[in-house]
């Protein structure tokens, strides 16, 4: 019923109790997850976590916070894009957040690996995870200009076709929700809109088209309320589809068909079904 666009299952907080929260997603009609990956170094585990399930999906990206890790080249990315159930680049993108002393000029780095997996969702034709705080024009600036539109927001005459994705635990304000719904991105919202002091999200998300909104739960952070404060699950889901369901005046169950549809239409590699494998490591 419901998909989880967005979850780290792999990280300790979750895989050490992973039986009992696969339970728990069933018990709350939790049909789907795909699990992020933040490194290359952790890729192995999230990709094992979606071969190990049926319902678990992965995808290859270094997330732009993460320093001291193995970096990624576009050889890197495009290897492991090409194994069974990764369904999209990332998460990747900027964030000027803490800067620690430095300038934005000095975050060179994050722009140059946030163009690396660019250029690997255009030749891989799979969608990117992207994430953004603190940094909007930037990301939106990169996205136009590495990802095939030009700084116009027109497709340029390139072979590739121009990137697209979706910019995952969105906290923007709506004139970038308009920016990255013009270049055809999707808006994914987390347990973040259920929060008392989130009314300018939930304006944002009454924009937002149906059509182009997804949920998710980031977990193990940003558990929804009531659960706020407590480990976050996929199993919390439900609770970001019943505020969207509030804030679009539908019942929570076309929520979850709608939102479940769209993830389908933007990760089209969830539809091709493959056979859970034995790994003890994942499971």
């Amino acid at each position: 019923m419901f998909t989880d666009s967005h979850c780290h299952l792999n990280f300790p907080e979750l895989v050490s109790q992973l039986p009992t929260i696969l339970q728990a997603m069933e018990a709350a009609q939790v049909s789907r997850a795909i699990c992020i990956a933040t490194t290359l170094e952790e890729f192995g585990a999230v990709h094992g976590l979606a071969m190990a399930h049926s319902h678990l999906w992965a995808t290859v990206g270094v997330h732009p916070d993460n320093e001291g890790v193995q970096e990624p080249t576009l050889a890197d990315l495009l290897e492991r894009a090409a194994l069974p159930k990764v369904v999209a680049i990332g998460e990747t993108g900027l964030d000027y957040y803490r800067l620690n002393g430095r300038t934005v000029v000095d975050m060179a780095w994050q722009r140059d690996r946030f163009c690396t997996h660019i250029a690997a969702a255009r030749q891989t034709r799979l969608p990117l995870v992207v994430h953004t705080r603190s940094a909007s024009d930037d990301t939106l600036a990169l996205l136009r200009e590495a990802g095939g539109l030009g700084s116009a927001g027109t497709a340029q005459p390139d072979a590739l076709p121009p990137a697209t994705g979706v910019f995952h635990c969105f906290t923007e304000t709506r004139e970038v929700a308009r920016a990255a719904l013009d270049m055809g991105f999707y808006i994914s919202f987390s347990g973040i809109l259920t929060f008392k002091n989130a009314a300018d999200l939930r304006e944002v998300a009454s924009f937002v088209p149906l059509d182009r909104l997804l949920i998710e739960t980031d977990s193990p952070y940003l558990a929804p309320a009531p659960h706020r404060g407590k480990t976050n699950t996929p199993a919390f889901v439900p609770f970001v589809a019943q505020q969207v369901a509030h804030i679009k005046g539908l019942a929570v169950e076309e929520v979850a068909r709608l939102t479940t549809e769209n993830t389908d239409r933007l990760f089209p590699r969830l539809l091709a079904s493959v056979a859970p494998v034995a790994n003890p490591e994942a499971a």
